[in-house]
């Protein structure tokens, strides 16, 4: 009876044994999941917040580039912009000959004093005329009144005088930003207007060459006129060969050619001018999720 007593509690102690070896296996089976999850979410952190990072410096890196290429602040110390340098950068107060080769150098600089653009006055601006001599401003004397301005004030009334008044004012008359139907019959009477012919017919249109027009680049939008003249040879060949030469491009679609009496020469035609989208700055918007999706 003793022995049995014993057995049996041996195999008490053994199977009491086994139920804490199981738990204690139990347990540490979920101490290592748990710690295995962990681990996972934050490596999972870990990946997001470094793509995070690394969408903001290349944001960053993005703004600093276009800030420097346009020149609207000068020269970072470094690679990128810090928020100090940002918050001191004022536009208006940069002297051209602080930011060498950036667009805004390269248009006051080079192309506002293009001679050859320069070659037509702007006589009809008030600003644009000499107080003293009556003649237009020359674009020394543009850019002596931008550089010596004392305030913010007057440097920007004196950048707006040369983008009126300087070679500048050549691209938005030769390729203007928005349709404008009556700025481009202007300019054909005008050329009417030096060529000492009074227009017969001149009227804005629609579609004259739809199917021309469908393959223009991306971008660039026309603007028909049709127009007839009807006047001796040597008028009617002034006002082509002055279309001809005019800034603003006029391309003939269609024309009908009549010759009549007395040296008379009529010509109808449907021509087509163009219009630029106004250049803006795109800004895009990146979603970055954790898991890669």
């Amino acid at each position: 009876m003793a022995k049995k007593e014993i057995a049996l509690t041996k195999i008490a102690k053994i199977s009491k044994a086994q139920q804490y070896m199981y738990l204690s296996v139990f347990g540490a089976a979920i101490v290592l999941g748990a710690a295995i999850s962990l681990t996972m979410h934050f490596i999972d952190q870990i990946v997001f917040n470094s793509k995070v990072i690394a969408a903001e410096e290349e944001s960053i890196a993005s703004y600093s580039k276009l800030i420097k290429d346009t020149g609207i602040c000068t020269k970072p110390k470094g690679d990128t912009y810090s928020s100090d340098e940002l918050k001191k950068c004022d536009p208006e107060n940069i002297e051209i000959s602080q930011i060498p080769g950036t667009l805004r150098y390269n248009i006051l600089e080079n192309l506002a004093a293009n001679e050859a653009l320069y070659s037509v006055p702007k006589e009809s601006v008030p600003s644009c005329l000499n107080a003293s001599t009556g003649k237009s401003l020359t674009f020394k004397e543009l850019k002596k009144a931008y550089t010596e301005a004392i305030n913010a004030e007057e440097r920007k009334a004196a950048l707006q005088n040369i983008k009126t008044c300087s070679a500048l004012r050549v691209i938005p008359d030769a390729l203007p930003s928005f349709k404008n139907e009556e700025a481009l019959l202007a300019s054909l009477n005008h050329i009417f207007n030096i060529s000492n012919w009074v227009p017969e017919s001149l009227s804005p249109a629609s579609n004259n060459n739809a199917e021309a027009n469908q393959d223009l680049p991306a971008g660039l939008n026309p603007i028909d006129v049709n127009l007839s003249i009807e006047a001796d040879s040597g008028t009617t060949m002034n006002v082509l060969n002055n279309i001809e030469r005019s800034i603003r491009e006029f391309n003939i679609n269609r024309a009908t050619i009549e010759w009549g009496g007395q040296s008379t020469l009529s010509l109808k035609a449907q021509a087509t001018a163009y219009y630029v989208d106004e250049s803006t700055v795109t800004e895009s918007t990146k979603t970055i999720t954790p898991g890669g999706k």
